[in-house]
This record gives C-alpha cells, structure tokens and sequence, in this order.
C-alpha cells in the first residue's frame, strides 16, 4: 500500500474515532485551523478550474470535509461542556466576531448560517439537481452525434472512446453533486442544533456542574457556543460557495478571474455609462464625496479597458496577416488550390441579381429544389453546387462546369423573358432571336409589353430564372454519371445498410467491392434509369454477382430487375409504345463482331456497317422527332448494350431498351425494322 493511501484511510478512521475518543484542548485549535485551511484551498481550486471534470473528486471531498466538521463539532461541543472552555481559536472568534457583545456575535452568526443554508446551499442543491437531469437527458443525443462523427471520418476509434468516457464521467459527477449538496445541508441543520444544545447544555452544565452564577454561566457558554459555531460556519460556508461555482459554471479555457475580466469587462463603453449614472447620484442628498471618486475610477478604467483592447485588435490583425503571409510562401499553400468543386456555375457581373437574394433572386432557393428533384427522380444525391461570378465572363453570359471542365454555357437578358413558338410562328411577336440553351430550341426574348401576346399566341414564356434552372437541371442528368464516384456510392451503401444490413454485409465485400457497385450505379444513370430503388438493385447484384465481376453484364441484370421501373419511365399511362426494332440480320451482325477478352467484352464492327447504323437509325429517329414522339430502339437482350456502345456518340438523348426491360402487359408497336 502507498503512504499517500496509508494516509488517506488513517485520516478518515481519525475522524470516526475523534467523535468517541476526548483530544486534548491544544489539538482542537490544531485541528481547527486545519479545517480553516482546507476549505480554503478547496475554494480556491474550485475558482481556477476550467470545467467540473478537472475537479471530479468533488463530491466525495465534499462528504470527507463534511465529516470532519461534525466530528470537530463533537469534539468542541464536547470540551465546552466538560471544562468549559475550547481552546484560543473558538473563544477568539466569540469575542472578535461580536466586538465583546455576545449579543451582536449572536446575530452575525444566525445571518450566515440563514445566507450559507437558504442563498448558497439551497441554491447549488437545485442547480446540482438539474444539472444532474439535463446531462443524463442529453446523453443519448451525445453518444448519436459521437457516433457520427465516427462513422463519417471525423474522428478515430479512440477519440470517440474519449468522448464517451467524458460523457459518462460528467452524467456520473453531476448525478453525485445532486446527492452530496445534501451533506452540505444537513451540515448548515445540525450546526443549528449543536448550537441549541449547547447553549442551553452549557448554562444547565455551567450552574449545575462548574458552580457558576446564571449571568457568568450565561456570558461564558454564549462567546464560547457563537464562537464554536462561526468555526465551524466559516469552513462550511466557504465549501458551500465552492460547490456552487462548481456546479454553476460553464466550461471555459480560463479561471474565474480570467472569465470575470474577459467577460464582465468587454465593453469599455457600458463603464462610462455606469460612470455617469454614479456621478448623477453624486447631485442627490448622497453626495459626491461618496460617488464621485467611484466614478473617476469607471471612467479611468473604462479608458484603459478601451485602449487595451484597440491594442489586442491590432495585434490580432498583425498577427492574421502575419500568418496568411507565411501560408502564401508555404510550399503546403497550393494545395487547397488541387480542389476540384463537382459542379460550379459562374456568371457575369449583370448576372448578380440572380444569385442575390436582397434584389430579390432566388436562385440558391431553386438550386435546393434541384437538387431535390435529382434525389427524388434519378436517386443521385447532387453536390453542393458552387456559384460564384466570373469577371472574365461577359455580363450576360454564363457557365456550368463539371468537375473543373466547361460542358454547357448560355446568355440572358434581365428583365426579359424567353418565349419559345408552339410549332408556327406569330409576326406580331417580336423580340430578339436566340436558342433555348438546354434543348437547343429557337426561342427570342421579349420584354414585358410583349409578354401577355405571346402568351395568347401559344408561346412558352419563361422568366431568366427558370432557363438557367432547367438548363442546370438538364446538365446535371446528363452528366449525372459522372457525379457519381466511390466516396457517393459508399455514402449511399451505408445508407440502404441502416435498414437493410444483411442485403449489404452480403453483398459487400465478399461479392463485389464498392468500386464495381460504383460502375453500375454510373452505367444506369449514364441511360438516365434512376438508381432511386437501390435495394433492388443491390438485391439483383448480390443474385448475379457470382457468377461474374463484368460491370457491363452487371448492368444489363440490373436493368431487367428494374423492368417495372423502366416500363412507367417510357410508358407512364401504360401508352402503347412505339419503337424501332432491330432486324435479324443486323442483331446477328452485331452478335459476330462481339469481341470476348479478360478485361470484358467489347465490339468491333467495321466502318461501313457502323455508319449503315448510323444512317438507317438516324432516319427512323428523325421521323419520330418531327411526329412529336420520343424515339425509342428496342433490341435483344444479348446486343442491347452493344448497340448502345455504337449510337450513344451520336444519338446519346435515344434510348436503346430491350424486350427484358418490358413489362409483358405493355403493347408494343413498332414503327420500323433497322436492317443492313
């Protein structure tokens, strides 16, 4: 056993025994004056802690130092009724505390056991007591948010053990501060009842026993019992206050001291104030002898409050400066510039209003409903997606970039609108001609007088907002996958694993890896088949993943689980569908030219049958377009991607479906046979 632990049990077996045992008059100052001590240094650690965990022993020292005071109490109680004295400490401060009136010393001691009992310790019981409820309410929102933060990279295995252990150590410590604020009122109770035992002991003792007179008896035990009782208040008083800046004070990166200034002292101006309103009731009956100097003190104090801080601002802002200089000449300086933003859209310097939500744009609010629309039609979660304007742009123009890269720019004209014909054109309508920039579509641009005609003339009119929307929207589905990456198809893995966990630990690793699931999910958005239904799609590649890795074939099982899906997507009313078949001789054609290798397979057809391809697909698509329908190619489940890998260069807006993908009550009607 260590000495420090030797010490500890012997001190508090000492205690026990010093409630039987009599200790020698000397001793009890000794041990007064220790008890004084004590308190003390506890109210000073209590005052320079940073947060109740750094002073966790707390409630147990409570208990100890508790303990001791009761059995010092005894001890006292017993020596004055047995010799009528205790010692120089108790009767020094029966007499110094009341000025030689043991009534005054009476009063001052029943006004701190009223401030000790009903102010400090009522008040830290109560606050301990819901201190104690709120951290053990708040525990389970804790250990979820830690838990995020684990699960999402923000922190290691061992900090998240940390955070817990922090979590539990507070919930515990304020769960035994509730309980030990009870030893500190009992305490203030049974100081109470000491003191009526023994006045009254001492003046029965004191005439009985020791032969005393009534007015001698009366004056000895009085200083002698206040004397006994402010000893004892004092230490408990000062422990009462310590528990109470426990319990009540936030966690900060300073002492009290460092708080009181830091906080109480932060606005210079409000000491000038409290100055003035000083030095006004200087004019009243009051004085200015008795207010006047206080307020020369605010304002001198106040002034170098204010210069002190001016000073810390300017260093502050050196030292800012200081340190953006040293990250430009970094050779790690460069590296925030690598960050690549998923999609950007840049604008001219005319465009602000559109982004500025004070002259009344909107568009950050319409990118949130994108962004949504994209989740809720294609299953994609889409990027923040950056925006900012672009000086080199001109004022009307703007850009959307894919990972760093131009893919679609158009203009706008503010206070203008884009009207779009309804297939024959009005010469009443005038404006300026452009092009629709998200389907090419000739439009023109009118302003607001010849807004209401061509409405009553069949025009599509749109406000600038809604053009650069749509054509963002559009953008992003055609570029959908290439937003989709590892890091995006492992965030929605574990998002369909919250609800099914065995589909997922099946799945992944032990049959594909995210990166092949990543392929696929791409692979379907690149077709523009929402991936919104992962749990079949997983389900189909935990079926099929066996039996082969190749994305492609993958791909092609996914789409035949997904037949329902793809069946409502072309066929919403459940229309008859009109398509393009393929012929015999051109499915056999690409059959052949189908080449197998160990990285997949892949088809090598020759020029002039590819551009016979070409030709023949692009005049059933044309026709198709100019009767209003939307085109469709259906083809055999064993070449559909094949001929999707050849027109997707040149028709990538056509759809290349096959009879798996169909639901068996949709009618199909085809409108031409592509053959060679």
């Amino acid at each position: 056993m260590k000495a420090k632990d030797l010490i500890v049990i012997l001190g508090i077996i000492g205690i026990v025994l010093m409630m039987i045992i009599p200790i020698p008059i000397f001793l009890i100052d000794l041990l007064l004056i220790l008890n004084i001590s004590i308190a003390l240094m506890i109210l000073l650690v209590a005052m320079n802690t940073k947060e109740a965990l750094d002073f966790s022993i707390f409630p147990a020292i409570l208990l100890i130092t508790t303990l001791f005071r009761l059995a010092l109490s005894v001890s006292t109680t017993r020596s004055i009724l047995q010799h009528a004295e205790a010692g120089e400490v108790i009767e020094t401060f029966g007499r110094w505390v009341g000025g030689g009136q043991v009534a005054i010393g009476f009063i001052v001691f029943l006004i701190l056991v009223v401030v000790q009992f009903i102010v400090i310790t009522k008040g830290s019981e109560r606050v301990a007591e819901v201190a104690a409820r709120f951290t053990l309410d708040a525990m389970p929102g804790k250990q979820m948010s830690i838990d995020a933060d684990l699960n999402s990279g923000l922190i290691n295995e061992q900090q998240a053990r940390e955070r817990r252990s922090k979590i539990e150590k507070e919930a515990d410590f304020y769960g035994s501060m509730d309980g030990a604020s009870k030893f500190v009122k009992g305490d203030a109770i049974a100081t109470i009842i000491i003191l009526i035992i023994n006045l009254i002991g001492g003046f029965i003792v004191g005439m009985a026993i020791h032969g005393m007179d009534f007015a001698e008896a009366l004056e000895t035990f009085s200083i002698l019992t206040i004397g006994d009782g402010l000893v004892a208040q004092i230490p408990a008083l000062l422990i009462s206050t310590a528990a109470g800046l426990i319990v009540t004070r936030a966690a900060s990166d300073g002492s009290l001291a460092d708080d009181v200034t830091g906080q109480l002292f932060r606005y210079p101006k409000m000491l000038y104030v409290a100055a003035g309103t000083v030095a006004v009731l200087g004019l009243t009956p009051i004085g200015i002898f008795s207010t006047w100097p206080y307020a020369i003190i605010l304002v001198i104090g106040g002034y170098m409050m204010q210069k002190r801080l001016t000073k810390k601002q300017e260093q502050d802002e050196l030292l800012v400066e200081e340190q953006q200089i040293e990250e430009v000449r970094s050779p790690e300086s460069v590296i925030s510039l690598l960050q690549v933003d998923p999609i950007e859209f840049e604008f001219g310097y005319g465009l602000i209003p559109l982004a500025d939500s004070q002259q009344g744009g909107d568009l950050l609010d319409r990118i949130i409903m994108i962004r949504r629309q994209c989740a809720l039609e294609l299953g994609l979660v889409v990027p923040v997606i950056r925006i900012r304007d672009n000086i080199q742009l001109k004022p009307n123009e703007y850009v959307i970039k894919i990972k760093g890269n131009t893919v679609a720019r158009g203009d706008l004209l503010l206070n203008h609108y884009l009207a779009m014909s309804p297939g024959f054109e009005d010469d009443s309508v005038i404006g300026i001609e452009t092009t629709e920039p998200a389907f090419g579509l000739p439009a023109i641009w009118i302003d607001e007088a010849m807004k209401e005609r061509a409405e009553l003339s069949g025009y599509t009119v749109v406000d600038p907002p809604s053009v650069v929307a749509t054509h963002l929207t559009e953008i992003i589905k055609r570029h959908a996958h290439e937003l989709i990456g590892r890091q995006e198809a492992k965030m929605l893995v574990e998002n369909v694993k919250e609800s099914y966990p065995a589909l997922i630990d099946e799945l992944i690793p032990s049959i594909l890896t995210v990166g092949d699931v990543q392929k696929v999910l791409a692979k379907l958005l690149k077709e523009k088949v929402s991936i919104r239904d992962l749990v079949t799609i997983f389900e189909s590649l935990a079926d099929h993943g066996h039996y082969t890795k190749d994305p492609d074939i993958l791909t092609e099982y996914v789409r035949q689980s997904l037949s329902r899906q793809i069946t409502q997507q072309f066929s919403p009313g459940g229309d008859t569908l009109r398509v393009i078949t393929v012929g015999p001789q051109l499915e056999k054609k690409i059959a052949e030219a189908v080449q197998q290798t160990d990285q997949g397979s892949y088809i090598a057809l020759d020029p002039i049958s590819t551009q016979q391809i070409y030709q023949k697909i692009g005049e059933y698509v044309s026709r198709q377009i100019q009767s209003g329908q939307q085109p469709i190619v259906l083809a055999s489940p064993t070449i559909r991607m094949y001929l999707r890998q050849i027109i997707e260069r040149t028709m990538q807006e056509v759809p290349v479906l096959s009879y798996s993908e169909l639901e068996p009550n949709i009618e199909v009607q085809s409108v031409g046979v592509v053959n060679l």
